[in-house]
């Protein structure tokens, strides 16, 4: 039995990845930036195990086996894998052999928090290694199974370039800094609902680029100057032209979404409070020191400097009150002190606004991370006795 296992990270894009030209490669109508979040906090986690005794290829996705053959997109990555290893004649096993897969998400599926891009990066990487294809090689495969699942296969900044060609070709992601280039930058999560969402993003940018005229205009002029600027605030570490990039990117793609025929409908009453909130603290304390992101669902990412962690979180703790904020579990990931005096580090000179209690499930903080990486037979979720999953 080969045996590898991988964990690769969530991204979340600045500029959006919204519309396809070309449903079955998976083929952009425009560019997409994203950052890649640490996977200390927020990861997807894959074994993937060939063996002689297998006798169909099975996967179990967080805890439930679920049909790997009859998912064409998952068998596409598959496919496109056992190629290049076939090519190359760096096969370590028979073609024929059947795999195992296990893959489970340490944060919520389905739930608009990037969840297929983490999980099919994870899988096109583990897979890679098992079958020894360099990683060079991976981007446009990983595109082919969920679009961002691209970007999510390095760290840092990320862009995805659209590409030109019909077959796809030059449809990849490329680095653009690495994390280590902005190490301060963090980000939080405010997990305003983690069911999973009515519209799916795959049905969403189809319903879109056959209905809204917006889409349209956004691909052809707003991403390509959106995108150049960004790339310009990142290399110049500027955060608040970054801030107001994302943020307006992020307005103009729900924007689309409502503009789509029927609408859809990602965020809710809660978001729209968070970006109020957003432009209040701003304007509270002088100078843009917080941007929102909304991807298809109504959890915010939210982009900070680590040195103003505490004083936003203190600020979210005031304005969007919570009976579970003394629990360990309500603020997630990278420990916070949160202990600025009573005003909130705004001089008594601001007030913002106070929402109902309880509108949050739980905040995650994090960082700007690297991109997958290779573990060791210690952290396989398969065992290596009967290739079944592990409980742990």
């Amino acid at each position: 039995m080969f045996i590898e296992t991988c964990i690769a990270p969530v991204n979340i894009a600045l500029i959006k990845y919204w519309g396809k030209r070309d449903e079955e490669l998976i083929l952009p109508i425009n560019d997409s930036l994203s950052v890649t979040l640490s996977t200390d906090e927020m990861c997807a986690k894959t074994t993937a195990a060939a063996a002689s005794s297998f006798k169909r290829h099975i996967m179990w996705l967080n805890g439930e086996e679920v049909p790997f053959e009859q998912n064409p997109r998952a068998m596409r990555c598959l496919k496109e894998i056992q190629q290049l290893a076939l090519a190359k004649e760096q096969l370590k096993f028979p073609i024929e052999w059947k795999l195992h897969i296990v893959s489970r998400n340490n944060f919520p599926t389905a739930a608009g928090l990037a969840s297929s891009a983490a999980g099919y990066a994870c899988l096109v990487y583990a897979l890679a290694h098992l079958y020894g294809v360099q990683k060079e090689e991976l981007t446009a495969i990983a595109r082919q199974g969920s679009g961002s699942a691209c970007r999510s296969l390095y760290g840092g900044f990320v862009r995805w370039h659209m590409g030109k060609s019909n077959d796809g070709t030059d449809s990849i992601a490329l680095p653009v800094a690495p994390c280590e280039h902005w190490q301060d930058l963090h980000v939080l999560i405010l997990v305003v609902n983690d069911a999973r969402k009515k519209t799916s993003s795959t049905k969403g940018m189809q319903l879109a680029v056959e209905t809204s005229d917006l889409i349209k205009y956004r691909a052809q002029y707003c991403v390509p100057q959106r995108t150049a600027a960004i790339v310009d605030a990142i290399k110049k570490h500027d955060f608040a032209k970054l801030a107001e990039i994302t943020m307006r990117d992020s307005n103009q793609f729900h924007a689309i979404a409502l503009d789509t025929y029927p609408p859809c409908v990602y965020m809710n009453d809660v978001s729209h409070a968070i970006v109020e909130f957003v432009h209040a603290f701003n304007k509270a304390v002088g100078e843009v020191k917080l941007a929102y992101t909304f991807d298809a669902g109504p959890n915010a990412c939210l982009y900070l400097l680590e040195r103003d962690v505490s004083i936003v979180l203190a600020a979210i703790k005031n304005s969007f009150p919570n009976d579970a904020e003394q629990s360990v579990e309500y603020v997630k990931g990278i420990p916070i002190a949160c202990d600025i005096g009573e005003n909130n580090g705004f001089n008594g000179n601001a007030t913002l606004p106070i929402n109902n209690k309880n509108l949050f499930k739980y905040i995650i903080h994090t960082r700007i991370g690297k991109g997958p990486q290779r573990l060791g037979k210690s952290e396989s979720l398969l065992d290596s006795s009967n290739g079944l999953p592990l409980n742990n």
